[in-house]
């Protein structure tokens, strides 16, 4: 089948030379605003062509791997594709897209969030393997048709992703704590630090655990910025959650309570425990 994929960076990149990898497509087609990003994209092998919307809406299967206002967006240039044609969208919100998908061809449109990336962005940040082995989430499934959330299935399963299935609003809450508040963390302490030190200083004593923790302040502001938007509610009620623990962290060192900060730290330690 023919696939275009609308975003050539990481993710829509590193889709492609998933598809590429697995014989998943007879030809694959990018579509992007950006030229350097077209050229970039064709001088790497990353698509066999760039193409023009009508031709876009032409392909068996769309994805979008845009930022999330612009998946609501695009999807109104989509409304009059045939019914054969599949869109999927990698966007990271998935309530507020599902509700805004045109009626009809809400059933074409399958809504998904590869549970992978990296900080960086752009098509030289596509790298092999970034989907193999990782968790793909499915959101309001009921919505589609067998035929659009088949052809769907058949290429998360043979790339080895592991699929799961839940509601749209469920999965924002879920995507929140485990994403969108460390991405949030992760831009305050960097710009705590940027505040307080001289670049000098941060070059010379940043060690790793000030690297891994700021390490996704790299993460592209355009995309991160409209995330933010669209899950505002729930990153607000992390954020607040968030606060009241650096608050009774702060609380016991001004009372020097350090018995039960080792429990707060040794409470913190079990989360790997989950993660292992």
């Amino acid at each position: 089948m023919t696939i275009g994929i609308v975003g050539i960076g990481l993710m829509g990149g590193s889709f492609a030379k998933a598809l590429k990898k697995y014989r998943l497509s007879s030809k694959i087609l990018g579509y992007d605003h950006n030229l350097e990003h077209q050229k970039t994209a064709i001088n790497l092998g990353l698509v066999d062509e760039i193409c023009d919307l009508d031709t876009l809406k032409k392909c068996d299967l769309i994805v979008l791997s845009i930022p999330v206002d612009g998946i609501i967006a695009f999807s109104k240039e989509l409304d009059d594709i045939g019914e054969n044609t599949t869109i999927m969208d990698f966007g990271s919100t998935k309530e507020l897209i599902v509700k805004n998908i045109p009626s009809n061809i809400r059933a074409n449109f399958v809504a998904a969030h590869p549970m992978t990336g990296t900080e960086k962005f752009g098509p030289l940040a596509a790298i092999d393997g970034l989907y193999e082995n990782k968790i793909v989430v499915l959101c309001d499934t009921h919505e589609n048709t067998s035929y659009h959330l088949g052809k769907v299935l058949n290429i998360f399963n043979t790339i080895e992703m592991k699929i799961i299935q839940m509601d749209a609003k469920e999965h924002d809450i879920h995507a929140c704590y485990m994403s969108h508040l460390p991405h949030a963390v992760s831009y305050a302490l960097a710009n705590t630090v940027m505040s307080h030190e001289n670049p000098n200083e941060i070059i010379t004593l940043a060690a790793g655990g000030f690297r891994d923790m700021s390490r996704i302040a790299k993460s592209s502001p355009n995309m991160w910025c409209d995330i933010f938007r669209q899950n505002r509610q729930n990153l607000l009620d992390s954020l607040n959650i968030y606060e009241s623990k650096l608050a009774l962290l702060k609380e016991m060192l001004q009372n020097e309570d350090y018995e039960n900060i080792h429990r707060f730290m040794a409470k913190a330690n079990t989360l790997h425990d989950i993660l292992k």
